[in-house]
């Protein structure tokens, strides 16, 4: 039986970027459902999406009233996915740092794997930042996995697969911390489960405006 997908996606003044990003995941022809929860972006990010799926079935949209974070925003999806019965929630950002292209290998690796992990610093993985910027990423991370014990190599993209068929006593809706600290928070809390972590390399590409 073929798995039901949810691709998620939170919006905040996405307008020039979030046609681009659904485009490419209906290229990809993977019969997915696609979520996007706009906070009610000034730009009119959500009038677009409107717009855009106004004759489209698989694509759905929430529009929150004001801008709440993308920590709730994730929490909400992954209820949202529960309660629609899917079997796999792949979390994207909308900025297009995140490549589309490489779901079908999250999609492959979830239906062995009860969580899958857009990596930048496992083994092939890349990203474009420079100077501090680049430091700063590659030292955070590293002194979370020293500190923390935890074998993998990413903890703050939100770049993320979820088997919500095989995530035994995780529920993302129990992370209480906000901003990227949630990120990291939610792998402190599966690797604390015993919840396996697989990583897959990814270029992080840096968008500008």
């Amino acid at each position: 039986m073929k798995s039901k997908i949810l691709i998620f996606s939170a919006t905040y003044n996405e307008a020039k970027n979030i046609t681009l990003l659904i485009k490419a995941i209906e290229e990809l022809d993977l019969n997915t459902d696609i979520l996007i929860i706009d906070d009610n972006s000034p730009d009119k990010t959500w009038k677009i999406i409107q717009d855009y799926s106004k004759n489209k079935k698989n694509i759905y949209l929430i529009i929150r009233d004001k801008k709440r974070g993308l920590d709730s925003a994730h929490k909400l999806a992954f209820e949202y996915s529960i309660n629609n019965n899917y079997d796999f929630l792949i979390t994207i950002d909308a900025d297009l740092t995140h490549d589309p292209k490489k779901i079908p290998e999250f999609i492959n690796e979830l239906e062995k794997n009860p969580f899958v992990l857009g990596s930048r610093f496992a083994k092939g993985g890349s990203f474009d930042s420079k100077g501090w910027r680049r430091a700063l990423s590659i030292f955070g991370n590293k002194f979370i996995k020293i500190i923390f014990n935890i074998n993998c190599h990413e903890f703050t993209t939100a770049f993320r697969g979820y088997n919500l068929k095989k995530l035994e006593g995780f529920d993302l809706r129990n992370v209480k911390s906000k901003g990227y600290s949630f990120f990291m928070e939610t792998i402190f809390l599966i690797n604390k489960k015993n919840i396996p972590i697989k990583e897959i390399p990814f270029h992080f590409r840096v968008c500008n405006g």
